[in-house]
């Protein structure tokens, strides 16, 4: 009779041989949208994983979060560095007061902060607001690029007044002016090289580019803004807890500010501005070139760009290269449509930004398994997210519409595989 420790050596080789059959392979590169930009050295590699631990980390009470908050982690809403899913779909309000739109600040607005923890009251939209827009988190996947493209950039590709009589007019957002701008500015700008080219101040305003209607200007400002509104932490640039106003709570917690110190902020930028861009997939299939074709012919390139170039930086891989987006980062207006009465900055509330569509062929698997698209993730197919598209692409929409059904899935297979 065999002995169990003589058998055990079999049954353990056994068990490693079978691996193969019971663990599933890791996927491949181009089907999932987080990575580094290549290039980076052992000490930038540190940095960006230090970036991604921050990025990951779960914070709770101890930490500071709250006394009110919409998410716990930056991961919660951005899986996989992908595009959230509604169900943690940030909530944004204000009204129309003489012609201008109010963001309800003395009510706690723009956003709603629906969480809280114990013994203080979350958030609801207070009576009175006149827009609630719904903000499905974007992937942050090329990030870095979009930041490194010069303010001249998008000037230059700007025709508020629609002159070449394209039915297109996009404008870039001009967000400010306020203390908390001027010095996002200034700390990116120590790293500009040469003469500023990006964070100038036009009119006394800066030119925005990230967020869906394009109003934070920089990688620093959307982290240090996404800290205090999305999970309640302060920082040494935004050193107030928010507060509910609604209920007459000006109480803060009890963690010393600022909660997440200026290191966590610098290693969590350089994160995101070193995410590799997203990659393609079947680029060369005869259906998919055919579908870039229809891409340009019904003019969903003249906002959707699928080019842009950087301009100087200090990161050699952001420096003056030309890259794919498919976004021109300008504020267009799309029509009653996905019209929210929900505004920031200089746009109208029917303008948008143009989301990027790098990436959008993997939408569906950061989703978990159900594609949600536009904004606020109402589109839950490409088919649908073309049928919102009025205002200044309803030209595209109707030529999309006359397509031939075989033009049409040509069109929409080169969609999945940018």
């Amino acid at each position: 009779m065999r002995s169990a420790t003589r058998l055990a050596p079999l049954a353990l080789a056994a068990s490693l041989a079978g691996c193969g059959t019971f663990m599933p392979a890791a996927p491949a590169e181009d089907e999932v949208l987080d990575g580094t930009i290549p290039g980076l050295t052992a000490q930038q590699l540190a940095v960006h994983a230090a970036g991604d631990r921050e990025f990951g980390r779960l914070f709770g009470v101890p930490d500071g979060l709250g006394p009110i908050f919409a998410a716990q982690a930056c991961a919660s809403c951005h899986v996989g560095d992908g595009k959230g899913h509604p169900l943690f779909n940030l909530t944004r309000f204000g009204r129309f007061r003489e012609g201008h739109f109010d963001p309800m600040r003395d009510q706690g607005g723009p956003q709603v902060q629906g969480r809280a923890i114990l013994n203080y009251l979350a958030e609801v939209v207070p009576p009175g607001a006149t827009g609630v827009a719904k903000f499905t988190a974007p992937s942050v996947t090329g990030l870095g690029f979009l930041e490194a493209v010069d303010d001249a950039t998008l000037l230059a590709l700007a025709d508020p007044g629609d002159a070449d009589g394209d039915g297109i007019s996009g404008r870039v957002q001009l967000v400010g002016p306020s203390d908390l701008l001027a010095e996002v500015a200034r700390i990116e700008l120590l790293f500009d090289p040469g003469e500023p080219r990006r964070n100038q101040v036009i009119d006394g305003r800066y030119i925005g580019r990230f967020g869906k209607k394009a109003s934070a200007i920089n990688l620093v400002h959307q982290t240090v803004t996404a800290y205090q509104q999305d999970m309640g932490l302060t920082t040494d640039l935004i050193p107030e807890d928010p507060i509910n106003p609604q209920v007459g709570n000006f109480a803060a917690d009890d963690v010393p500010d600022p909660e997440v110190p200026s290191s966590v902020v610098s290693n969590v930028v350089f994160y995101l501005k070193t995410l590799r861009v997203p990659p393609r997939r079947n680029s060369d299939a005869a259906e998919v070139r055919a579908g870039e074709a229809v891409f340009d012919q019904i003019k969903c390139a003249r906002c959707h760009l699928p080019n842009l170039t950087t301009g100087p930086s200090r990161l050699p891989q952001l420096d003056r290269v030309t890259f794919h987006p498919f976004t021109d980062l300008l504020l267009h207006d799309m029509g009653p449509e996905l019209d929210d009465g929900y505004t920031e900055g200089i746009a109208a509330t029917s303008e948008w930004r143009t989301a990027p569509l790098w990436g959008i062929g993997l939408a569906e698997r950061a989703q978990g398994g159900q594609m949600f698209l536009l904004h606020d993730g109402r589109a839950q197919s490409l088919r649908a997210a073309i049928e919102f598209h009025g205002g200044e692409a309803a030209a595209s929409r109707a030529a999309f519409r006359a397509l031939t059904p075989e033009r049409q899935e040509q069109l929409l297979a080169y969609l999945r595989s940018l």
